[in-house]
């Protein structure tokens, strides 16, 4: 699920921006959404035997979870994300001296674009992962576009290159409760309205970037949460309600968003809402 579930867009300015306090939302992600997509990385990483002769490059890093599953495999690991907030949240879990964890000092972090990991003499990447699904909003994957441009450049020939998306709508509980940041933005309808995923959308972009496909997989990926306010919390860290909080406020948003999730509360206050992940495995040329 940087930026969620799914990357965080750059809103057309409308009236006066929701107020956020971006340090907490990125701990949200960190401590509550981050975690959904952990079957994701686990598939994909299984799949293409992630381990010490990889160099992975991983696009919209977010708080470093995926990376430092790869990193326990052995991996080199360099992560970029557009966030300084949820960067420095990586920074603690995976560099050196942070939280006494002693990870590989060939792990590195970047607050920018691919471009900035690039180092003279450095030895090209044999993974790129860009975990962040697409297919959720419209205009979702022409960020990615640009990502990939900068980034298949920096991997060798051949090298794996993962993109990740929504499933279907019916085998994704979460898209109902979505649906919710289409309503309340309609006074302010933009590129960014919730979409259903379609079912060539990562192809395309493997297409438009100039790379190969070389297999694809699904992944079930529930999105649990304590209760119903972690589970707020943590869909808002995705950014994805923004542009309703434009239109309206943070106060109807979380009405909005609590009377969603009702249908998938259990006896015991928690929430659970399966879905289905897809993941496409491309080739550089």
């Amino acid at each position: 699920m940087t930026p969620t579930l799914v990357r965080q867009q750059h809103l057309p300015h409308a009236g006066a921006a929701p107020r956020v306090d971006l340090r907490a939302r990125a701990r949200d992600w960190s401590e509550i959404q981050e975690r959904m997509l952990v079957p994701l990385y686990e598939a994909v990483y299984e799949r293409l035997d992630v381990g010490p002769a990889t160099r992975l490059l991983g696009l919209g890093c977010g708080s470093g979870l995926a990376l430092l599953m790869a990193a326990a495999r052995g991996a080199a690991v360099t992560g970029v994300d557009a966030s300084p907030e949820r960067v420095a949240l990586a920074r603690e879990r995976l560099l050196p001296g942070a939280s006494g964890t002693g990870t590989r000092t060939d792990t590195r972090l970047v607050d920018g674009s691919p471009g900035d990991t690039a180092a003279p003499g450095a030895p090209a990447y044999t993974l790129v992962t860009a975990f962040e699904p697409i297919g959720c909003l419209a205009g979702d994957s022409e960020g990615l576009g640009g990502l990939l441009a900068e980034a298949t450049p920096l991997a060798e020939r051949g090298a794996a290159v993962v993109l990740a998306g929504w499933g279907p709508p019916e085998r994704c509980a979460t898209a109902s409760v979505l649906r919710v940041a289409t309503k309340l933005a309609e006074p302010l309808r933009h590129s960014g309205s919730w979409r259903p995923a379609l079912r060539d959308d990562l192809e395309e972009v493997a297409q438009r970037a100039g790379l190969r496909p070389d297999g694809s997989g699904r992944v079930a990926c529930p999105f649990g949460y304590a209760d119903v306010d972690s589970a707020v919390r943590g869909l808002k860290s995705t950014g994805l309600f923004d542009a309703a909080m434009r239109a309206t406020d943070q106060v109807q948003v979380d009405k909005e968003l609590t009377e969603a999730l009702h249908p998938h509360q259990r006896r015991d206050g928690t929430v659970w809402m399966p879905n289905v992940f897809r993941y496409l495995i491309a080739r550089t040329p």
